[in-house]
């Protein structure tokens, strides 16, 4: 029954409303239109944004998976989410950075269960191995209900010195009493330079997903301590009621709200609360970076019509 009940308080976030700019050379050449890439069929004829939802759909539970979209994309995504309740849907009205979509999203939670535990997942990842991210995933659920004040950053095996993703370096291992082996955080590396992010790899250090797992509290928690502002002015226009106010109010609010960036504003500011758990090599990507999507269309030998032998010339890619 206790499992139960844990199972019941356990959310999740997709991610979906970043404006896909890296990609856009690629997307606008297949598509022929500005759709970010998350709304994209680029691997096996899904989009991103599906194959997100059907990785995590034996985790958690459609009724309370939320998604952080943006007005702007509705065109891209009101077809495919139109069976979603809106309570389910966090719409801003622009894309202001990761920030402001985590937070809203977590007061949108936290109405709705003040006990919850989330995980946000970004719609723009690929996982060779499924299973094994599963299994992560259902770890770190385990984790955080377990240590409450914590919020577990998933990292990923690294297999070389990439110095165009963000880097976890993890203290000493802890043991919990389940068994699992918690890591604290000692320091983020943001795109680090060749000769760091050699070191890096080295040392065993991990690849930041961005796939994180929380009690609801815990989250607020750190952005009351990191962004005290804008957690107070979310706080103050979210506690109307009913979702037409809250539209109304947040669309005045956005245009003086500056781009805020979660990683940079929140995890970076304060480590102390925060714990890595590895997922394991599971042969992660994130494929926000044309070389990378092409590089791993050819790897797994998923067939795309846009994608002819070793090259993308035309947006600027070659894997010859």
């Amino acid at each position: 029954m206790h499992e139960r009940g844990n199972e019941e308080h356990r959310w999740g976030v997709i991610l979906a409303g970043g404006d896909g700019n890296r990609l856009r050379p690629l997307t606008h050449l297949v598509f022929d239109d500005d759709r970010p890439k998350q709304f994209c069929p680029l691997l096996d004829g899904k989009t991103l944004l599906a194959q997100t939802r059907l990785r995590i759909a034996g985790t958690v539970d459609l009724g309370r998976t939320l998604f952080a979209l943006s007005k702007a994309l509705e065109p891209f995504y009101q077809d495919k989410l139109a069976k979603v309740p809106a309570i389910q849907k966090v719409v801003q009205p622009s894309n202001r950075g990761t920030l402001p979509a985590i937070l809203w999203s977590l007061l949108r939670i936290v109405q709705l269960d003040e006990h919850a535990v989330v995980a946000f997942f970004p719609s723009d990842h690929y996982y060779s191995q499924e299973g094994k991210f599963i299994a992560g995933i259902t770890s770190g659920y385990e984790l955080a209900e377990l240590h409450a004040e914590s919020i577990i950053l998933l990292g990923a095996v690294a297999d070389r010195p990439e110095i165009e993703y963000g880097w976890i370096e993890p203290e000493t291992p802890v043991a919990d009493r389940s068994g699992n082996q918690l890591t604290r955080v000692r320091r983020f590396w943001e795109k680090p330079s060749s000769e760091i992010a050699k070191r890096l790899l080295d040392q065993g250090c991990l690849w930041n997903t961005f796939v994180m797992v929380g009690r609801a509290s815990a989250f607020m928690k750190m952005i009351r301590q990191t962004a005290p502002i804008i957690y107070r002015d979310f706080g103050s226009i979210l506690t109307q009621p009913g979702l037409g106010m809250e539209a109304e109010l947040m669309e005045s609010f956005y245009e003086r709200l500056p781009i805020a960036d979660f990683s940079k504003l929140v995890l970076s500011a304060n480590t102390e609360g925060l714990s890595v758990a590895s997922l394991g090599d599971i042969g992660w990507s994130d494929l926000g970076d044309p070389r990378r999507l092409i590089t791993t269309l050819f790897e797994t030998g998923m067939e795309n019509p846009w994608v002819s032998s070793g090259s993308c010339n035309q947006c600027g890619v070659s894997l010859a």
